[in-house]
């Protein structure tokens, strides 16, 4: 190590670096969500057998945030589901742990309130994984019919994931009730002019008339 490179290591140790405060302030909301986080996924093989548990100093605590993450109260749905997403996010014979844990943290960043969230999320999680693998073929064709055969399937399953997003924002509104007045009009004498009054929830709708 020359002596320049020395005494700037030297600067470094007496002078540690001093986060800006928008970097505090990222580093400390990190810390935040971390504590609500859920433990990620370890899976072990003995022979051609996969065993999926929470990466958490107590298997029994960490089944429980597993289950409370999915929106769930079943030890069923969360084993079965977890199977699911290993094989979705797994290419070859033995689970590939970091794919089922990106899985898993899509399913988390939807923060499903119930199973059938979970389920969507899920399906969401599988579908942006088909996505970007046609992404890749398509950036990497050979030839006419091959380009036409990925743009294909990867147009179908964008397609798909802003379906599922629509149809997940559409579940969670369900029985939700909005009132949307498209013009008010006031004339001279004061009398108001309402023009047309939609009341959603659940399908319902309602239409006046402008009145005078």
């Amino acid at each position: 190590m020359s002596e320049k490179e020395r005494k700037v290591e030297t600067k470094n140790l007496t002078n540690p670096y001093e986060p800006t405060p928008r970097e505090r302030a990222v580093a400390k909301s990190y810390f935040a969500r971390k504590e609500k986080s859920v433990p990620s996924l370890k899976v072990s093989m003995k022979g051609d057998v996969a065993t999926i548990s929470p990466d958490h100093p107590d298997a029994g605590i960490g089944h429980l945030l597993l289950m409370e993450v999915l929106g769930t109260t079943e030890s069923d749905f969360v084993d079965g589901l977890l199977g699911q997403l290993a094989n979705v996010g797994t290419r070859g014979r033995a689970v590939d742990e970091r794919g089922l844990n990106f899985m898993l943290a899509v399913v988390k960043g939807v923060e499903p309130k119930d199973q059938v969230e979970a389920m969507l999320a899920a399906q969401m999680a599988a579908v942006h994984n088909a996505t970007m693998t046609f992404a890749r073929r398509l950036a990497h064709v050979d030839n006419i019919p091959q380009q036409d055969s990925a743009e294909r399937a990867f147009n179908k399953l964008a397609r798909t994931f802003a379906a599922q997003v629509d149809a997940l924002k559409r579940y969670r509104s369900r029985g939700e009730q909005h009132v949307r007045v498209e013009h008010v009009t006031v004339n001279d004498g004061g009398q108001a002019i309402v023009g047309t009054v939609t009341h959603g929830g659940r399908g319902s709708s309602e239409k006046r008339e402008p009145s005078s």
